[in-house]
Parts: structure tokens; C-alpha cells; sequence
């Protein structure tokens, strides 16, 4: 059986798989929600809340796309890659 904190995990390890452009949708979806004037206001903090998870997945998504980045130069250094070599 697995515990509130194995089911959290889970959920969370099945939604950090998950590309940019598909957070990105549904963040605008749920933009577009919230917008609608007929959501409650419990739901508009769900929607805030789900939003926010997003928002950080989409952080952490985009530091580990500029740690990939990042080269070793011939000396050690860190270098920003610019496509060219």
C-alpha cells in the first residue's frame, strides 16, 4: 500500500516528464480559466496552486536545458555554448 508521501512522489516524478511546450499549454489553459467568471473562488486557488507547480517545474526545467549548456573549455573553464565549434 503506498503512503501520502509515495503517492505525492509519484504524481510529481510522472509530471517532471513532461516537456516545456506541454507546461506551457497548460498553463494557458489555466490562465484561461481563471479568467472565466464563473470559476469559484476555491477553484481559482487550486488553479493558482496547480499553476504554481507548473511555474516551478518550468524553473527547474530551464536550469538543468542551461546546465547542458554550459561546456568545459580546454583549460577548465565554464563556457556558454554558441552553437559554433
Amino acid at each position: 500500500m503506498m503512503g501520502n508521501n509515495e503517492s505525492m512522489n509519484t504524481e510529481e516524478n510522472n509530471t517532471q516528464n513532461r516537456p516545456l511546450e506541454e507546461i506551457f499549454a497548460e498553463l494557458d489553459d489555466i490562465l484561461s480559466k481563471m479568467q472565466d467568471p464563473e470559476v469559484t473562488l476555491e477553484d481559482s486557488f487550486a488553479l493558482y496552486e496547480t499553476g504554481m507547480k507548473d511555474i516551478k517545474q518550468c524553473n527547474n526545467l530551464l536550469d538543468q536545458i542551461e546546465k547542458k549548456m554550459l561546456l568545459l573549455s580546454k583549460d577548465g573553464e565554464l563556457t556558454a555554448f554558441d552553437g559554433e565549434e
